[in-house]
């Protein structure tokens, strides 16, 4: 089974076109908006790699990227992220079942 990432090309501060691949995205009920969640695969200051998330709407041929305003928006993904992050350790450990 072939693994294809999901791209897309945003405009950096300079002007410049940066790739950022998509790790997934999702549908809130609490919300009931559409997040995306992707990645630059650049690195911080600690070495992770820098992950961002916006709000979206599927099925748009030109589909804008809007900021996310609130903190209530902000935990939801940071719990999905942590939940991921949490089985992916435990798969790597060799923990899953």
């Amino acid at each position: 089974m072939e693994n294809t990432k999901m791209t897309f090309k945003i405009m950096g501060e300079n002007g410049q076109e940066i790739e950022c691949e998509v790790l997934f995205t999702f549908e809130s009920d609490e919300t009931k908006k559409n997040y995306i969640v992707y990645t630059d695969n650049t690195l911080d200051e600690q070495g992770n790699t820098k992950v961002y998330a916006s709000v979206y709407t599927p099925n748009e041929e030109n589909t804008n990227l809007i900021p996310i305003e609130t903190d209530k928006e902000w935990k939801i993904i940071e719990t999905i992220l942590e939940e991921l992050q949490q089985q992916a350790r435990e798969s790597l450990n060799g923990n899953e079942q």
